[in-house]
């Protein structure tokens, strides 16, 4: 604590400097050289306490590599070893053909059953996600000339997974056809190829992972801010601000300078994870990538910066940082929900939020590769929010001061 109230005194001290130098007789060494000087003691300042503060230090070096890790491996898109229990009352070499697809496709994960009843109790208990029922006459109706009848029961309270299930066994079925008759199945007249763009494999960890960018940046942002001025006001070294010839802009600058460095650390961090560890490719201009970077991390430093002038405590700073910057972050930026299928009215309060206009640059430049001509109006948005949040901290820091 008395380390504490030394590196406060003394960058009190430093402030001070020029004033007592007027009050001597002497000149002060020009203004800009004056408030360069006076931004870096508030810098020094900060970076002091991130040093000496085990709960920023984690936060801001191994929360990026937690966060990537875990959301990179764990969110998959793609369905796959899907719980499927079957009743084979056929057990004839076509049904065998077909069960055989399923099981070798990789997307379902097969379990016999010798009866409909406990096929159906494995769906209640959540054993199983569908249940394949082939009746006893399945074969001679295929090879009779006419259509082999198949019931499968999907557990409906997992929707998503119903879609998956429905167009691979879209597949399956027409692959079957042809390997129990031996003979290509009937082509229709018209044959849709489809090509898919961007992501060819559509891997989910190329979908998820640029976005993290925004969510990581976002939480490590305004959470860390958020606790900088409250720390001032709880622990009374405001006072000494206050007492010293600073103006507001010279404490935000000060203050937001080494957390902008931590911020763009973890960008570092999910962009070397990305491309070494999940082999996402990155196609466009690193200068387009970081420019969005720097007006997104400083729109949210800012923001932090005014949660923690509006309120007094630590305590409060964090909880108002967490609702503002990870529920947005996540359920309104598009991460893991595509804004496409909201409603309009969740679509509008989706663009009040910075997390939003960035992860749409961050996905563009790693898989699309677009210019900053096409993105003009997510950068636009990201400069009005930047604008807007600064504004409003520096009067909201300046009537905090005169207080």
């Amino acid at each position: 604590m008395a380390r504490k109230d030394n590196i406060d005194l003394a960058v009190a001290a430093e402030l001070d400097g020029d004033v007592d130098a007027t009050r001597r007789g002497g000149q002060p060494s020009g203004m800009r050289g004056t408030v360069v000087r006076r931004i870096v003691a508030i810098f020094r300042k900060e970076v002091y306490h991130i040093s000496r503060d085990p709960f920023s230090l984690l936060i801001a070096l191994v929360m990026p590599v937690i966060m990537v890790l875990m959301f990179g491996s764990a969110v998959e898109f793609n369905v796959q070893n899907i719980a499927t229990t079957y009743v084979d009352q056929s057990n004839t070499p076509a049904s065998r053909t077909f069960l055989n697809l399923m099981g070798s496709s990789g997307y379902f994960k097969l379990f016999r059953s010798d009866s409909v009843s406990l096929g159906c109790e494995r769906l209640e208990t959540e054993k199983a996600k569908a249940l394949v029922i082939i009746p006893s006459t399945f074969e001679r109706d295929v090879l009779g000339g006419g259509q082999g009848k198949i019931q499968i029961l999907l557990d409906g309270t997992d929707n998503s997974a119903i879609g998956a299930i429905s167009g691979y066994l879209g597949a399956i079925q027409e692959h079957a056809t042809e390997e129990i008759l031996e003979t290509p199945a009937i082509r229709p007249p018209v044959k849709v190829v489809s090509r898919f763009l961007f992501n060819p494999e559509l891997s989910s960890q190329w979908f998820v992972v640029p976005g993290l960018t925004a969510v990581i940046m976002a939480i490590l942002s305004i959470l860390l801010t958020a606790l900088t001025v409250s720390r001032e006001w709880e622990n009374g070294s405001m006072e000494l601000l206050l007492s010293t010839p600073i103006c507001p802009i010279e404490i935000i600058s000060g203050k937001i300078l080494p957390y902008a460095g931590l911020g763009l650390f973890s960008v570092l961090v999910v962009y070397f994870v990305a491309r070494f560890l999940y082999g996402v490719p990155f196609v466009g201009s690193h200068l387009v990538f970081a420019m969005g970077t720097l007006l997104f991390l400083f729109a949210y430093l800012g923001l932090g910066l005014l949660i923690s002038t509006s309120v007094k405590t630590q305590q409060a700073a964090v909880q108002i940082a967490m609702v503002v910057g990870l529920m947005p972050s996540m359920l309104f930026s598009g991460f893991i929900f595509p804004l496409e299928h909201m409603p309009q009215v969740f679509r509008s309060i989706a663009s009040v939020f910075p997390a939003r206009w960035y992860v749409q640059i961050a996905r563009d430049q790693f898989l699309k590769g677009a210019t900053l001509r096409t993105l003009l109006y997510p950068f636009s948005m990201l400069t009005f929010h930047l604008i807007v949040i600064i504004s409003a901290c520096l009067m909201k820091f300046k009537r905090t001061l005169e207080r």
